[in-house]
């Protein structure tokens, strides 16, 4: 029975093995197709529909998207817009689900109903613009941020770990004489890593994707932020269109811009998950024991 036990745990094994092998293929392949469809020329896209490793390999799709200098000045935007709007996010959701988090706090209640209840109804494109138009944040870098400054989502999940750090930590804090402020700072937020770096990268993945809040609030394109850059060279390239800032001289290829413009718009955020990685599945597992 052992030696049974043994040859199909070793089968059972095997066949995981496989079947993960194949997912992960099929999850990784659609990448692979993007990044090699972007060195491929327009020709070999027309005729092979997928490709996995060019044959002829071309730079023509990233020279039409860098013959401007216009996006290196969206990419600044962007990594200002995410950086800042970031900071300012998890400065004050860490606030808010501090307060939240303590037990003995008046009302309690009454505020995560509020805050639940903007989970399932919202004011919606026309009011929420107005407000803005109202407080004059039109043409302005702070209407990409302050909109969208506090999830009620990442809240409640950063509210949920906090309740998770023993009550005796901050009681000892309390009797050596900290305040509220000096616990949370000194105390409650070194604990939370995990919990701040899963939230951190919610919020910088948002902020960098931000496309409808600039397309609503902006109307300067100097001012745009890589997403919607990119979507203006992408209609750009398909015919529909063509600006002054590109280089005439530089074809563009249809297809092969559409993966560049993936990559490029990917690679930049892509680039910071090894850093938080170690911390993300727990900080987002341990978040969502309690509620």
């Amino acid at each position: 029975m052992v030696e049974d036990r043994t040859l199909g745990g070793k089968m059972f094994s095997i066949v995981n093995f496989i079947l993960l092998a194949v997912i992960a293929l099929v999850t990784v392949l659609p990448f692979v197709h993007v990044v090699a469809g972007s060195f491929t020329t327009s020709a070999e896209m027309a005729a092979k529909k997928f490709v996995l490793i060019p044959t002829d390999w071309s730079l023509d799709a990233y020279k039409f998207i860098f013959s401007t200098n216009t996006i290196f000045r969206a990419m600044l935007v962007s990594i200002g817009v995410t950086v800042i709007g970031t900071l300012f996010s998890m400065l004050i959701t860490s606030l808010m689900a501090y307060g939240l988090s303590r037990r003995d706090l008046d009302g309690r209640k009454v505020i995560m109903f509020m805050v639940v209840f903007t989970m399932l109804f919202s004011g919606g494109m026309i009011p929420t613009f107005l407000v803005v138009k109202e407080l004059g944040l039109i043409d302005t870098y702070a209407a990409l941020i302050l909109p969208s400054a506090i999830s009620a989502f990442n809240m409640i999940i950063l509210k949920n770990f906090f309740q998770n750090i023993p009550e005796g930590l901050e009681e000892s804090a309390k009797i050596d004489g900290s305040n509220d402020f000096g616990i949370l700072f000194r105390i409650v937020l070194p604990l939370s890593m995990p919990a701040i770096a899963t939230i951190s990268l919610f919020y910088a993945v948002t902020y960098w994707n931000t496309y409808m809040s600039a397309i609503l609030y902006l109307n300067e394109s100097k001012m745009w932020p890589i997403q919607v850059l990119l979507r203006q060279i992408v209609v750009l390239a398909s015919g529909m269109d063509y600006s002054s800032e590109l280089d005439s001289s530089v074809p563009p290829p249809d297809q092969a811009v559409k993966m560049a413009v993936i990559v490029v718009a990917t690679l930049p955020i892509l680039m910071v998950y090894p850093f938080l990685q170690k911390h993300f599945a727990k900080g987002a597992m341990l978040g969502s024991i309690k509620g």
